[in-house]
């Protein structure tokens, strides 16, 4: 699951707090940017627009340290200062949706696209909390919407590509998933999907060609090895196929049961 934290905003710079600021804003180093945010939010100088931005930047270093609470009471600072700010809006449901908070997660993208409706991560952070939620057609629809809004988000058309792939739309699933290689997500998940897309749609050498290269970046994914070895085993490679399910099955025991699920027995 890949969540979009808004990118850090550009706080104003005050005469003297030039560097903090600098370092607020900046994509430096987690403890770099707490450090920096503290320091500009303690000297209480900027503006609340400025003081509700460093909180969003600080929550989202603590976030990235895996540290959610402390991010969730950075979020709700900002949101506090400026309740139409969106960006600390959709980054506090990020959070919670690691936390498992689904519903409040759910709330929070709910009112980070309300406040903008034209925020293509916050469709994408509210897809990934409907999967959660087991809902796959409101999660094609966020996805969808986010694709509309942003034609080169990769993580979205990755997103459309899994969903497709796993419920049955084998050419609709290869679609997005071009789109989202194309795009830059050269990723396994994003192989290993449009793998499964073309095994279900009997494309056994192109299957392969894409569970191989999800192999080369992951070399442990359970679906990667075990969709190999079915694609393989259909091509009469029946030695190697085996080895590959036998693989998967030992990282993974329930793996044969979920490519059931998919219609691949």
């Amino acid at each position: 699951m890949i969540l979009l934290l808004a990118a850090p905003a550009s706080a104003q710079k005050p005469e003297g707090q030039f560097r903090n600021v600098e370092l607020c804003n900046a994509a430096s180093s987690p403890d770099r940017r707490i450090e920096a945010c503290s320091a500009f939010i303690a000297a209480g100088r900027g503006g609340p627009q400025a003081l509700a931005m460093a909180h969003n930047n600080r929550g989202i270093a603590y976030a990235a340290k895996v540290d959610y609470d402390r991010a969730v009471a950075d979020f709700d600072a900002a949101i506090g200062i400026d309740p139409t700010f969106a960006k600390p809006v959709n980054n506090r449901g990020a959070a919670r949706l690691r936390t498992g908070d689904y519903d409040a997660a759910m709330e929070d993208f709910d009112r980070a696209i309300a406040l903008q409706p034209a925020y293509p991560g916050a469709f994408v952070n509210r897809a990934e909390a409907w999967l959660k939620k087991g809902d796959l057609v409101r999660a094609e629809s966020d996805y969808t919407a986010a694709t509309r809004l942003n034609a080169d988000m990769e993580v979205a058309w990755s997103g459309l590509c899994w969903i497709r792939a796993s419920t049955g739309d084998p050419q609709g699933a290869v679609e997005a998933c071009d789109k989202a290689i194309g795009s830059g997500a050269h990723t396994a998940a994003t192989y290993d999907s449009r793998a499964l897309a073309h095994l279900k749609a009997g494309r056994t050498d192109a299957a392969i060609a894409d569970y191989d290269a999800a192999l080369r970046i992951d070399p442990t994914l359970a679906a990667a090895l075990y969709g190999r070895g079915r694609a393989k085993i259909r091509r009469g490679e029946t030695a190697s196929g085996e080895a590959d399910v036998a693989a998967a099955k030992a990282v993974r025991g329930d793996i044969a049961e979920e490519f059931a699920r998919y219609g691949v027995p």
